[in-house]
């Protein structure tokens, strides 16, 4: 059985031995809002080791996660501080090291990692064996030099834009103001990375649930290019619109994970272009001055009239500060045919089918129809609803349907959505559109499912397979809820709109911590 989460933190700490006098100090002062490159440069110079740091995260995830109600962390990875200590060993004796070496992360609950539990939010998985091998992307991020520190929490099952609620871990409250949802399905890693808890973390994104939660919890999520990163090995939801990327705190660390994300997986065929179009290095012209001469489009159709007048007010200020530093705002920028292409063409609900192909290929698992599950009482109440919608569909492949179910690559309409937001852009000359990422404020916990609207981040990028990311661009509610700009990009060009954020980001320096988890003593 599954240690309690604090046992299993106390249990680890007290065996820690690297963290003792002025290195947890030094520690903690680096890892509270940290970056990977402030973190890298202190463990080049010495100044702190990689076991102090990963002892420094793992002491704010006790005194913080599951007292103060955030409830973001669902299983610690037992083996992290002796990890650390091999890379501390690895690092003293000169060895060659990886770019991300000594990264401590936040991973999704259904991202599959060796000898921990990835139960995707559901009870139905929570007392299987954990997966034998990691997802691919973190393998990769593994052999990169990063540590998982641990796993957080998600909405069942990904069903839920809404909230993070799982029949397995319980509820994930918003680390800004606990009695707000951090959205979903990813609600678990955007307040754990916005409490820094971790250094960085990894969400996934089927409509809304990398770029919704970060939104939420004031962080840079990146939904990249359809098929530029992997799912082999992570829990789906609609593998034709599923995507993962990086949930972090700042644009740089966005564009460090996806130098090692990014690429060709024969295990995932979507990715079969990744490696001729990924960028050399994401983090390359990123600068300072890089919106001028940017031309950026403004979409005004997701600002309507019921947006919280907050929000609408950042937003028009965040486009005040855009000009300043040398963009060109074309405002409005219009896309033919919008409102018929939203309609969408036909929906795919595969996810039986799906997820019946990720069991046979994790293996383990004593039964492969999850919609068998209901019957065994192992979905949340709340849940129900959502689960009876997704096991609707057949559990055959969706190219055996009859009709078979379009792939991305082959849906009519969704190719012509592509073609027509492309064509936009192109005629109006602009690098991206700008729209927020939700014309709401965060929902009460209470409440999250009335009181759910102004989800933009479900409506453009999945369907046409194009690349989005969020960035912080204030607060609302007195400071206590933040708000997220949304940049949407042109297929491949993930590369241009990290440029384009960075340079906002550090115009504006929107980011700030959630106050109730400062800094801990020395």
């Amino acid at each position: 059985m599954r240690r309690a989460l604090g046992l299993a933190l106390g249990l680890l700490l007290s065996g820690s031995t690297g963290a003792e006098d002025g290195a947890r100090g030094g520690a903690g002062a680096l890892a509270y809002e940290g970056s990977i490159a402030a973190v890298q440069g202190a463990l080049a110079s010495g100044r702190v080791s990689c076991e102090a740091l990963v002892t420094h995260y793992l002491e704010r995830v006790q005194a913080y996660d599951q007292l103060l109600g955030v409830r973001a962390v669902t299983a610690v990875n037992e083996a992290v501080l002796a990890e650390a200590r091999a890379l501390d060993q690895k690092r003293e004796a000169g060895e060659p090291l990886g770019p991300l070496h000594c990264v401590p992360l936040a991973v999704k609950d259904n991202m599959d990692t060796a000898g921990l539990p990835t139960t995707g939010g559901s009870a139905a998985l929570l007392s299987v064996p954990p997966p034998t091998k990691d997802a691919a992307l973190v393998a990769r991020l593994r052999a990169a030099g990063a540590l998982v520190l641990f796993k957080t929490n998600m909405a069942e099952w990904a069903f839920s834009a809404k909230e993070s609620l799982s029949s397995s871990y319980g509820r994930t409250a918003n680390a800004y103001d606990r009695r707000h949802t951090p959205a979903g399905s990813s609600g678990g890693t955007a307040s754990a990375v916005a409490a820094s808890f971790a250094l960085a973390g990894l969400g996934t994104d089927t409509g809304n649930s990398i770029r919704g939660p970060s939104a939420h919890l004031a962080l840079v999520g990146l939904r990249p290019t359809f098929g530029l990163v992997s799912r082999a090995g992570i829990v789906p939801l609609l593998l034709d619109r599923d995507m993962a990327g990086p949930m972090v705190r700042s644009v740089a660390d966005a564009a460090a994970i996806m130098n090692v994300i990014a690429g060709s997986d024969p295990a995932d065929p979507t990715t079969s272009q990744a490696d001729g179009r990924r960028a050399e290095d994401y983090a390359a012209g990123m600068s300072l001055t890089g919106l001028q001469g940017a031309r950026l489009g403004v979409l005004r159709a997701f600002l309507p009239p019921e947006t919280d007048p907050e929000v609408r007010a950042l937003f028009e200020a965040a486009l005040d500060d855009l000009r300043a530093a040398g963009a060109e705002i074309v405002d409005p920028l219009v896309i033919p045919d919008f409102e018929r292409h939203l309609a969408g063409g036909r929906f795919c609900n595969r996810f039986r089918a799906d997820v019946a192909a990720y069991l046979d290929a994790r293996g383990g698992v004593p039964w492969r129809d999850v919609a068998t599950r209901l019957e065994a009482f192992e979905v949340h109440p709340a849940n129900v609803g959502r689960f009876k919608f997704f096991t609707e569909g057949p559990l055959a492949s969706p190219s055996a349907w009859d009709p078979p179910c379009p792939g991305y690559a082959s849906h009519p309409e969704r190719q012509a959505f592509l073609e027509a937001v492309t064509a936009a852009l192109h005629a109006a000359k602009v690098d991206a559109l700008l729209y927020p990422s939700w014309t709401a404020v965060p929902a009460s916990l209470s409440g999250a499912d009335a009181e759910y609207t102004g989800d933009n981040s479900q409506r453009l990028a999945p369907g046409t397979g194009m690349p989005a990311i969020t960035v912080p661009m204030g607060f609302t509610r007195e400071g206590r809820l933040p708000a997220g700009l949304q940049w949407l990009g042109r297929r491949w060009d993930d590369h241009r709109l990290l440029q384009l954020a960075y340079a906002y980001e550090q115009a504006t320096g929107h980011r700030r911590p959630p106050p109730a988890m400062p800094p801990l003593a020395p």
